[in-house]
């Protein structure tokens, strides 16, 4: 399925949205294996998002991924800025050659975990990102399998990240990162980008 840049304005739209009505949650969560602003830190940073995309116009999907990527890095505190930040430029780079969505989120996935070196059960935004991707490329991605990724990272123990300086205490809840990743997908669902 082809990513246009009309339906990633979309996509990013519904996604800022998500953030907005979320940010408290997302914020209570990360202040129990966390610092407490992540939730706020991804609402300044999607704001400054559809600011940017909405002064800029941008003419193609290259140009309006890279927009998004840098308004994140510069906007959103913590590592969630850096990490959805290089999400967005790997899609970037690789948008020139091809914009079917499955091969650029496998881009945006591998440079997620060599930015942040997390693995599969690190207990990070790579537990929702990896089995996503694989469900967009097999035309399988559904409401149900993104809450089973976010979900799956509750028992897990934080081996990255702030949450790992709790170790075991960790264990049982949701990794915020993970949570707004899940609103991300949720917000491409509903953007009609796979239909």
């Amino acid at each position: 399925m082809e990513l246009t840049l009309e339906k990633y304005l979309v996509w990013m739209k519904e996604f800022a949205q998500k953030i907005s009505e979320q940010k408290d949650y997302l914020s209570d969560l990360d202040s129990k294996i966390g610092d407490g602003d992540h939730g706020n830190n991804m609402a300044r940073g999607l704001t400054a998002v559809n600011e940017g995309l909405k002064a800029k116009q941008p003419a193609d999907l290259t140009t309006a991924l890279k927009v998004t990527a840098m308004a994140l890095i510069s906007k959103v505190g913590g590592t969630a800025g850096p990490l959805y930040g290089t999400a967005f430029l790997e899609m970037a780079k690789l948008s020139p050659k091809t914009t079917n969505l499955g091969q650029l989120l496998k881009a945006a996935t591998a440079g997620l975990k060599k930015r942040g070196g997390a693995q599969m059960g690190d207990k990070t935004m790579v537990d929702v990102w990896l089995p996503i991707t694989a469900a967009v490329k097999d035309k399988q991605l559904s409401a149900e399998k993104i809450k089973q990724a976010v979900e799956s990272t509750k028992p897990m123990e934080a081996k990255k990240g702030r949450a790992s300086y709790l170790g075991e205490r960790s264990i049982g809840h949701l990794d915020p990162g993970a949570v707004s990743s899940g609103y991300l997908f949720e917000a491409l669902l509903q953007a009609g980008v796979i239909k």
